[in-house]
């Protein structure tokens, strides 16, 4: 039997089920999720009832048009916006303590959640973010006004300046991270990763979150592991 003369039901079952297949190959449960929706939520766009057939293929482009303002091509290679969870980083000033006025800056920080944090655990310190999209640059700047706030790539400014650097990254893009600390961050100084280690380096120390998530703490001079 081709293809053409499948009832329509089989074939949009057999259609959604190849999604849900593809998506085991997905290394989070967002991007499982997103896979195997994407089919379904497409044909159920699609029908009549909801009207969308008729509207001009343009307005098709401004969900894309929306989605490259806030994450800008250039920054596909780093995380996407994912928000550190409130009570992730209470302990933190138990292994890496800071003094009074200490610049931290959270390379990366979306809408300012990880300042957010940040912020619970050291009160006194001065806080920084570099956010390469301008939408949530603009956005965390409004929303936290106690913190400096600019646009700019993490991976082209300046860490010398801070005494802690927090990032939630992806495992990927740890490595880069590694080099770049190890390169300017002054002795002394700490990089904290939420969630991702770095293979490369052995902890200064490291704890589990309440919500689950691992912080992993590195000081400089950094202790390479042995290969």
């Amino acid at each position: 039997m081709l293809l053409r003369d499948w009832p329509m039901g089989a074939a949009l079952v057999i259609a959604a089920l190849l999604g849900v297949v593809l998506s085991l190959w997905g290394d989070s449960w967002w991007r499982k999720a997103v896979v195997a929706a994407g089919f379904p939520v497409s044909f159920a766009l699609s029908l009549p009832m909801l009207g969308l057939g008729d509207m001009p293929a343009w307005v098709w482009l401004l969900p894309l048009g929306v989605m490259l303002l806030v994450y800008p091509v250039n920054t596909w290679a780093d995380a996407p916006l994912f928000p550190t969870p409130a009570k992730a980083l209470h302990a933190l000033p138990g292994f890496a303590p800071l003094p009074a006025g200490a610049r931290v800056l959270d390379a990366g920080c979306g809408l300012g959640h990880g300042l957010q944090a940040l912020r619970r655990a050291y009160p006194k310190a001065q806080f920084y973010g570099i956010e390469w999209s301008a939408a949530l640059r603009w956005l965390c700047a409004l929303r936290l006004p106690w913190a400096r706030i600019s646009r700019g790539d993490i991976w082209l400014a300046d860490w010398s300046g801070y005494q802690m650097v927090y990032l939630f990254q992806r495992p990927e893009s740890m490595p880069k991270a590694v080099a770049k600390a190890a390169q300017e961050l002054r002795p002394g100084a700490w990089m904290v990763s939420l969630d991702f280690e770095a293979a490369q380096l052995v902890p200064k120390d490291s704890y589990k979150a309440s919500d689950g998530k691992m912080v992993w703490i590195y000081k400089m001079p950094f202790v390479y592991a042995r290969s």
